[in-house]
């Protein structure tokens, strides 16, 4: 997602900035504190990842618009599609590409093709008896045209990314954990989040997250949202999200992010059935 990807603005320590840290150190407090009475799965709508994969040849394939709207700058990516395939239980294969779209105040709409990310996520623990999961996900962005990287409409890559993904779970509840690193031609930086999720109904699952990324030198994006997953039938659901920085406009972070979709699960309820 874009949003997860934008340049750190030169960030002025203040008030505004240690209020920030303190209320993300405070909801990452809470949420693992609150881990027993919260069920979590990551993956789209939310930034956070987890290590779990669609199954043995199951497909889950997610087509979304996403908002990141910070101050004098919008950022779109309509639409975004993304590929998953099972290959086998533990390994999950991955292709995504959106079309996307910036405007300024100032400036007229621009619009071009995103970059091509390929990913390959491996699950390498699973612990039935510690209900302990962890896996990597390593992917790689390139770009598709250098036309789309001349408007600023994308970054000059190759750009590659290392995570470590964790769900732990304790009977129905799960949390998922994931942190990682991004290495670009520029400057790499640092991406951490904390999801958890609620099934309200049978078909309305709740979410929540805490979501930071950061540079080497200290300049941070801390994010917080909230969405859910609606189950339309057997294999379709509508999934969305919304959520802005803990700091305010003159920060120049993210103000407004958003993911509105839908996702495909293609397989898994045939065989089961």
């Amino acid at each position: 997602m874009r949003f997860v990807e934008k340049p750190f603005p030169s960030l002025r320590p203040g008030r505004s900035q240690k209020l920030a840290r303190r209320v993300a150190l405070f909801l990452f407090t809470v949420l693992l504190f609150a881990a027993p009475s919260l069920p979590a799965q990551g993956g789209p709508p939310l930034l956070t990842d987890d290590p779990g994969t669609p199954g043995r040849n199951n497909w889950e394939i997610n087509v979304g618009y996403i908002q990141d709207r910070s101050q004098g700058d919008n950022d779109y990516e309509a639409p975004i599609l993304d590929l998953n395939y099972g290959w086998g239980d533990r390994v999950q294969l991955k292709y995504e590409m959106p079309y996307v779209f910036n405007s300024t105040d100032n400036g007229k709409l621009q619009g071009g093709p995103g970059d091509s990310k390929f990913g390959v996520k491996y699950r390498f623990l699973q612990n039935v008896k510690l209900n302990l999961d962890i896996g990597t996900y390593p992917q790689l962005e390139i770009n598709n045209t250098q036309e789309s990287v001349k408007r600023n409409l994308v970054y000059k890559g190759p750009q590659f990314l290392l995570p470590l993904e964790i769900t732990k779970k304790a009977g129905p509840v799960d949390l998922d954990i994931e942190v990682g690193h991004w290495f670009t031609q520029q400057m790499g930086y640092w991406i951490a989040g904390l999801a958890a999720s609620h099934q309200a109904t049978k078909k309305l699952e709740v979410l929540s997250e805490v979501y930071s990324n950061g540079s080497p030198f200290g300049e941070r994006d801390n994010t917080f949202d909230f969405g859910g997953r609606y189950r339309l039938n057997r294999n379709a659901l509508f999934i969305f999200m919304a959520g802005r920085s803990f700091s305010p406009p003159s920060s120049g972070q993210s103000q407004f992010i958003g993911y509105f979709g839908m996702q495909f699960q293609l397989g898994r309820h045939l065989r089961e059935e």
